[in-house]
């Protein structure tokens, strides 16, 4: 007699399949591309702290986008609604901003490495946490501490990529790094949204979490602390990274009398093509003693001395704000707009995110080989173009009445507003003495942080007002759906009205072309004015 045949196992929940054969399908196509990656990166070591700068930025961007991707869902489960919706995504951002500062002073002045990798692990710790709120007023004590911690990212990055790249290629650099932003929101709207919709959004939180303890533990081991200062700019095609250091210390030693017979990586792009237009410094800005020995009231009287840098971080904060309350209510606005599914609300939002992924690699490369050519304010009128553009193209795409029509717009504006990124976080590297790189960008980071806090706040209760002045009007191409018609209204005004910021953000940079070039002449004085022997004050004495 033959055996009888063990019980066959019931098919797992589809959830868990489309899950595990996304899984499978990420990890071919990432087979596929990690040697295109290391090859325009500029080798395995430049490869190395590229991606895994970038995952840290993706966490951020999964963080946010899951809030906006299971928002159907928690307004539901808690009984909240867009204000209060908006609220979850505010307060992270709000506790962010009460610790940038300090964060930013201690970037400057201790080991980067350690910090960040402790940080994430608290972060994935605080994000796990949200998973397990039992109610609105929990999970909102959880984002906040989950904003404490991850202010650490931002100041944390933007100096250790200036110490480990040289200017000439730092737009291109930032545009890899910053993809990463965008993918992690790309998988958080996705993934987030997969999971909240079919199972539970507790599920996508902690889907969420998991993946910050291999990060830490990735920048922990396998990426050094660099010295300061570019004394560990990466030369492309170096394979171990530690070898690539010792290198980059051994060139850093080396400083010809004249200027023009140093090799490249000792000439910083943006500065050398102020040297040969001879451009002078601004005397009363330029460093005299070593700016990382400046007291936290000195640092910050310093920096927003500086025009270009002032205006840079108005306009780059007004474009994060717009973006902010569009990446919020994006989900509920598609569905109760065109009157479409969850699922193709996420097909959507992965169509923009290709699109911001596209505009991001695009704008990097192309300002940093105009500015080899000569093109000394590349960095600023081409963020100040994609602006005014984004704000242009997208009324068409939030008015539009069908679906693809619309979408086309929607897809060019949102990579016009991810192309702004890359040029602007380089040309704040330009215009700053290295020593200040931390405490700059937490400034910066503190009015990015206000704005994006506010902008759920105010795009969800605009969009609630609006919707109750007129609630059985209905915007055009709304369709009854899962979504009322007079919140659809709103949030489709709301958005029309909040491309000022967009176009503001481009008017701000135009200003900024004037003072860049002499503020980066300014930078590169007050680096030579701090050699080995920091002995004066800020005002030259």
């Amino acid at each position: 007699m033959s055996s009888p045949q063990p019980p066959r196992r019931p098919p797992a929940p589809w959830p868990l399949r489309a899950l595990r054969e996304l899984a499978r399908a990420l990890a071919d196509v990432g087979g596929l591309a990690r040697g295109q990656v290391v090859q325009r990166v500029g080798g395995p070591a430049r490869a190395r702290v590229i991606t895994t700068y970038a995952a840290v930025l993706a966490l951020a961007g999964a963080d946010s986008a899951t809030i906006g991707a299971a928002a159907p869902q928690l307004e539901r489960a808690l009984h909240i609604g867009n204000t209060a919706l908006g609220l979850l995504s505010s307060a992270g951002l709000l506790s962010g901003a009460l610790f940038v500062i300090p964060v930013g002073m201690a970037v400057d002045r201790i080991k980067r490495m350690p910090m960040l990798s402790i940080s994430i692990v608290l972060w994935s710790i605080a994000s796990l946490a949200s998973a397990f709120a039992g109610s609105y007023s929990t999970l909102l004590l959880t984002r906040l501490a989950l904003g404490a911690v991850t202010a650490t990212a931002g100041p944390a990055i933007a100096s250790l990529t200036g110490d480990y790249f040289p200017a000439r290629e730092r737009g291109q650099v930032y545009s890899y790094i910053l993809a990463g932003e965008t993918t992690g929101a790309a998988l958080g709207f996705i993934i987030g949204g997969l999971i909240a919709s079919a199972i539970s959004w507790r599920l996508a939180f902690v889907l969420l979490a998991l993946p910050g303890f291999w990060v830490a533990r990735t920048l922990w081991r396998t990426i050094p602390e660099p010295a300061r200062g570019g004394q560990s700019y990466l030369e492309p095609g170096e394979h171990d990274l530690e070898e690539a250091l010792a290198k980059a210390a051994a060139r850093a030693r080396w400083v010809p009398e004249d200027p023009s017979e140093a090799p490249t990586h000792v000439l910083e792009l943006a500065r050398e093509a102020v040297r040969r237009s001879g451009i002078e410094p601004d005397e009363q800005l330029v460093l005299h003693r070593d700016p990382r020995g400046l007291s936290i009231g000195e640092a910050i009287r310093y920096i927003l001395s500086i025009r270009t840098y002032a205006l840079l971080v108005i306009a780059s904060s007004l474009g994060y704000f717009f973006f902010s309350g569009l990446q919020t209510f994006a989900i509920v606005f598609m569905r109760g707009h065109y009157r479409i599914g969850q699922a193709t609300a996420e097909l959507m939002v992965a169509s923009l995110v290709i699109a911001a992924i596209t505009g991001t690699l695009i704008s990097g490369r192309l300002t940093d080989a105009m500015l080899r050519r000569g093109v000394l304010e590349a960095r600023i009128w081409v963020p100040a173009a994609c602006y005014l553009l984004a704000a242009a193209v997208l009324v068409p795409g939030f008015l539009g009445a069908g679906l693809t029509p619309a979408l086309w717009f929607d897809l060019l504006g949102t990579a016009l507003i991810a192309a702004a990124n890359p040029p602007l976080d380089a040309a704040r590297l330009d215009i700053m003495p290295a020593g200040l790189w931390g405490r700059a960008e937490s400034t910066r980071g503190l009015v990015r942080s206000l704005a994006q806090a506010l902008a759920p706040l105010i795009f969800g209760g605009v969009a609630e007002l609006i919707a109750g002045i007129a609630p059985q009007q209905a915007p055009i191409g709304t369709h009854p759906g899962a979504i009322s018609p007079a919140s659809a209204t709103g949030l489709e005004v709301t958005f029309l009205v909040m491309l000022a910021s967009l176009a503001a953000a481009g008017v701000f940079l135009a200003r900024a072309r004037q003072s860049y070039p002499r503020d980066v002449a300014t930078a590169a004085a007050s680096r030579q004015g701090t050699g080995t022997t920091q002995t004066h004050d800020l005002r030259g004495r």
